[in-house]
């Protein structure tokens, strides 16, 4: 009996233990379930933040036409666990696959079908049909394929926009504008400004990213609030496409000829300061040329010794000082001076001639003598060294210019008391070595002199505007009110003139205008072997000057680093190029006069010039106007708009997918999206609405073809 209930008493505590020990365990679950950690946590799983990415704002021509832009493509994405999408999967499985195969053209059917029945048997909410990312006009036809054309809920289309930069007038000034490149800050990644203006302005183009809080609902996410992106701002720069157009062809035929290994060309408008085109070729690795791969304009890579287009300062630096002025006579020989050890020697001298003998220094310049600077200079400023670098810091040549573009370098010249300063230095200074300047701060210099002394900041951004309105005004602004006396200006100018009519660019004559500038050869130092390379010399050839040289509109420089063929002299290799590029612009913008008849186009009524586009566009615009329109009557998302006696009829204007689309009479943006959307690579020359395209309306579309837009 005592044993029974010894065995009774031990089961009863022992079982009393385990109803407490549920008893505590329902309570701690209880407690846990309640406590609002916890429920932040399970929050957290429920509801979550996505990202709504802002449209990357648009860098445009002078004129407003796009020279960056952003188009749409979509990631395809499928809810396997929509509902009622198990209806009719399997039925239909087959023929998606057969669609998405034929279509995109990336997977077999029968890898398709097997991927979406794998995906639908898990019940994938977020399934990636292919990494393939398709343009908007793509999009409208696989929302038309089996399952997906019944919508997003049941179908389970789910599409996400990613733009893409689209560069329309190709390669040019790319180096300048930038490019893109994949970013992460403070937690979003996203598309970023690599160098250029892309990132310079960064902050501007990007915009404000917007915020869309989803819920999780039985495994499918759904958006309850939504704060709207706010689209980047639009950067104006001070870029005209037909001159950036000219520049970069003419630079690149030279660079083809010469098979040089990098070269640069910059047109500036003289009053303003405003760079209206900026071009950059270099060479791969593997020898081929590429437009934009560095910035030789602005930044290190083409930071060098200027040679013989120095020589303007040098002189103008002895004017200003009273040294000496143009008609100071200076001996230089048979073009061979051997000066404290060292041989200084003209360019005659290395051909063979006779030498220049006793000469003015106006003619020592126009000859680009460089015995005659080295003379004068030395003569100058024997022992006072420093005077004459400081009066080259006067003329603003060693200052950087701040463009508000990353990367631009600064000014080096060699002064008395360097470590590396000689007995020679000074001589060497006069024609262009032991300094180095970019070819934009070089440029700036002789776009002072052309601009009546006053030196202008170089200008690339006029502004920056938002919904067409201007946000922010970039103006011009004088660096140096004078660099120097208008006596001293008066001599540079009429020895600029002189290298052209009677010096070393004689061959540059022009009889409709009258062109100013100096030529410059140098010799390019290596740092390891001085001006040898392995045994053979490398030269640079360069020109600077303005146009037309009476009344000065544009200042130019050209140069081109290491040319082939035995000709490496500025006047024959660098000045040729900057010839056709004052001819194009003299014809295009400052040849017309008075004789020249130009074609009158009547005025009818004020009806806006539009005459195809986007047809939520036009007809927002027009009816903005109050100006009738047939806007209700046309069910195409493209129109073209025709005159009547009431206003304006809009027509459709059809598009067919797999073929090119008319886009003649279209703005550079619209045309720019219906052509890329369409699987084409599109180029743009000129400004206004398109009046041609180079591949016939109504052909078939290869795939990543190339079609060239021409706007007026």
């Amino acid at each position: 009996m005592e044993i029974r209930k010894a065995i009774l008493t031990r089961f009863g505590m022992v079982y009393a233990a385990i109803v407490l020990f549920c008893i505590y365990i329902i309570v701690r679950v209880f407690i846990i379930q309640h406590m609002p950690r916890w429920d932040r946590e399970a929050q957290k799983l429920d509801i979550k933040e996505f990202a709504l990415a802002a449209r990357r704002g648009d860098i445009c021509a002078a004129d407003g036409s796009p020279l960056a832009t952003s188009v749409p493509y979509y990631e395809l994405r499928m809810d396997l666990g929509a509902p009622g999408l198990s209806k009719f999967f399997y039925k239909e499985v087959d023929s998606l696959a057969y669609c998405l195969s034929r279509f995109l053209r990336d997977k077999s059917a029968r890898t398709y079908r097997a991927e979406l029945k794998r995906a639908f048997a898990q019940q994938k909410h977020y399934f990636l049909l292919t990494p393939h990312k398709v343009s908007y006009a793509e999009l409208q036809e696989i929302k038309k394929f089996p399952i997906l054309r019944r919508g997003r809920n049941k179908g389970g289309l789910m599409p996400e926009q990613e733009d893409e930069r689209v560069y329309p007038s190709g390669n040019l000034a790319m180096r300048t504008l930038g490019k893109l490149t994949k970013s992460e800050t403070e937690g979003s990644t996203g598309n970023a400004g690599a160098f250029g203006l892309e990132k310079s302005f960064e902050k501007d183009l990007k915009g404000e990213d917007g915020v869309a809080v989803k819920q999780n609902m039985s495994g499918r996410w759904f958006i309850i609030s939504k704060d709207d992106p706010e689209d980047g701002k639009n950067i104006i720069t001070t870029l005209d496409v037909k001159m950036q157009d000219q520049v970069t062809y003419s630079l690149k035929l030279q660079m083809e000829k010469t098979r040089a290994a990098y070269g640069t060309a910059i047109l500036m408008e003289v009053k303003t300061g405003d760079i209206k085109a900026i071009a950059n070729f270099g060479r791969n690795s593997s020898g081929q040329l590429m437009g934009g791969y560095q910035n030789y304009a602005i930044g290190n890579a083409g930071c060098s010794e200027p040679g013989s287009t120095f020589k303007l300062a040098s002189l103008m630096a002895a004017f200003d000082d009273g040294k000496i002025d143009t008609s100071t006579i200076v001996d230089t020989g048979n073009g061979l001076w051997k000066y404290k050890g060292e041989e200084i020697k003209d360019s005659e001298y290395k051909k063979g001639g006779p030498g220049h003998g006793k000469i003015t220094a106006k003619r020592a310049f126009e000859l680009s003598s460089n015995v005659g600077l080295a003379k004068l200079i030395t003569q100058s400023y024997d022992g006072n060294a420093k005077d004459f670098v400081k009066r080259i810091g006067k003329l603003g040549m060693l200052e950087e210019l701040e463009l508000g573009i990353q990367g631009e370098a600064k000014p080096y010249i060699r002064r008395p008391g360097d470590k590396l300063w000689s007995g020679v230095s000074l001589a060497w200074l006069s024609f262009g070595y032991e300094l180095k300047v970019t070819p934009l701060q070089t440029l700036t210099f002789y776009n002072a002199v052309a601009n009546g002394g006053t030196m202008m900041k170089p200008r690339l951004v006029k502004g920056v505007t938002e919904n067409g309105s201007i946000r922010e005004k970039i103006g011009t602004e004088k660096l140096i009110w004078s660099i120097c006396s208008a006596k001293t200006l008066r001599m540079a100018q009429a020895m600029l003139e002189g290298v052209v009519t009677n010096g070393t660019a004689k061959a540059l004559q022009s009889k409709f205008y009258r062109i100013a500038g100096k030529t410059g050869t140098s010799l390019v130092a290596n740092n390891k072997e001085g001006y040898s390379h392995g045994g053979q010399k490398i030269y640079q050839s360069s020109f600077a000057g303005y146009f037309p040289a009476d009344d000065p509109k544009y200042s130019c420089i050209v140069v081109i680093n290491d040319p082939k063929g035995g000709n490496y002299y500025g006047g024959s290799v660098a000045g040729p190029v900057f010839r056709q590029i004052s001819d194009y612009v003299y014809a295009y913008q400052l040849g017309l006069d008075e004789d020249v008849d130009l074609p009158v186009t009547k005025i009818e009524n004020d009806i806006p010039g539009i005459t195809a586009g986007r047809k939520k566009d036009i007809a927002g615009v027009l009816d903005e106007l109050d100006i009738l329109n047939g806007f209700a009557f046309t069910k195409s998302d493209w129109v073209e708009a025709k005159p009547d006696e009431d206003g304006l009829e809009l027509n459709n204007r059809k598009v067919e997918k797999g073929t090119v689309p008319n886009v003649r009479g279209m703005g550079a943006t619209d045309a720019v999206f219906l052509l890329e959307n369409s699987g084409m690579r599109v180029s743009v020359r000129g400004r206004g609405k398109v009046k041609s395209q180079s591949v016939r309306a109504g052909s078939k579309i290869q795939r990543g073809g190339s079609i060239v837009l021409k706007l007026s």
